[in-house]
């Protein structure tokens, strides 16, 4: 039988429908990405962590905020080889969205590990001569980041030490072989190419442990005139603590790579801001996580060169700092 609705009623009924309130849309969590970070120093390194809360202020500052959008796994190698293969692993079993990884030594444990998963590097010296990319403007592969140094620096360095110890004849060039090969070979190359103008003998000294790292430095005090060039690699970063004190024991002159060096009590540092590397690197996060293939992001390198003299340290060791280089530091410690 047809049912019949009169027309008043049909009105009010609809009327009292739009009335109704309209249920909300669910609002959708954000979708949660994943980072892995192989950092190559202990976790106890307080400039480490201050490099490591770059990475995270400048992911948060492009809008990726850990517990809401992001999470971080954070892993450190403490220079270590064997460590740093392990730790690689771990990340690669977590199937993060990017890995980042700091120095060659964690690089290569990656790499190893995974040819898929996108690899954002930092400090990392002569990615194609390693074969981490195919060219620095097309990296191809999952592979790409920030360059360390030019290897012409080592022959800056030797200045360098003979502007401040003019009476240096022989230079010890310390490096791991774990942590800095190849690349160690080409800085020692750009260095024994420098020295015969500079009237100076190059040694080179491979360091595997502490009790190397001490055997070559006091092998370097019982010969006159010497001083120390030490690798930036990531053993000898690890261990900066104890080579800096062991210079300062033998009172022997030593230029480094990095500022934190000479912060810490080291003679002077010349090479790279690796602060700026880490405030670069998450703009190529960002960019991989909303869809960019590392194949297609150019390999950068730094631009940023910094010169730190620790005054007080050349006093110790009886040094007089020139003026002329004075007046060339990035930054004098008194």
């Amino acid at each position: 039988m047809p049912v019949t609705i009169r027309r008043r009623e049909f009105i009010i009924a609809l009327g009292s429908t739009a009335a109704w309130p309209l249920a909300a849309p669910a609002q959708q969590p954000e979708r949660m990405r994943r980072v892995g970070v192989l950092m190559s120093p202990r976790e106890d390194d307080l400039e480490a962590q201050a490099r490591a809360n770059m990475l995270r202020n400048g992911l948060g500052e492009l809008g990726w905020t850990e517990g809401r959008n992001i999470h971080i796994d954070y892993r450190w190698a403490g220079g270590d080889a064997v460590r740093a293969r392990g730790y690689a692993a771990e990340l690669v079993r977590l199937t993060p969205d990017v890995i980042i990884a700091n120095s060659t030594l964690c690089l290569k444990a990656v790499r190893d590990e995974t040819s898929t998963i996108p690899t954002v590097f930092l400090v990392v010296g002569d990615p194609v001569g390693q074969g981490f990319v195919s060219s620095l403007a097309h990296p191809g592969g999952n592979i790409t980041g920030f360059t360390a140094f030019e290897f012409e620096i080592g022959g800056k360095w030797l200045e360098l030490m003979k502007e401040i110890a003019p009476n240096i004849g022989r230079i010890i060039f310390m490096f791991n072989p774990e942590a800095g090969l190849p690349y160690a070979e080409k800085f020692a190359q750009s260095i024994a190419a420098a020295a015969p103008a500079r009237g100076v003998e190059l040694v080179v000294s491979p360091i595997r442990d502490a009790a190397e790292i001490e055997r070559a430095i006091m092998g370097a005090a019982n010969e006159i005139n010497s001083g120390i060039i030490v690798n930036p690699d990531a053993f000898t970063v690890a261990k900066r603590g104890l080579i800096i004190s062991l210079m300062a024991r033998y009172r022997l002159p030593a230029i480094y790579a990095y500022k934190y060096y000479a912060v810490d009590g080291g003679l002077l540092s010349y090479g790279h801001s690796s602060d700026e590397l880490f405030q670069r690197a998450p703009v190529y996060v960002d960019r991989i996580l909303k869809g960019a293939k590392p194949a297609d992001l150019p390999v950068q390198n730094p631009t940023k060169f910094e010169l730190i003299i620790n005054q007080k340290t050349a006093k110790t060791l009886g040094l007089t700092i020139p003026d002329k280089l004075l007046a060339r530091a990035d930054e004098v410690i008194e």
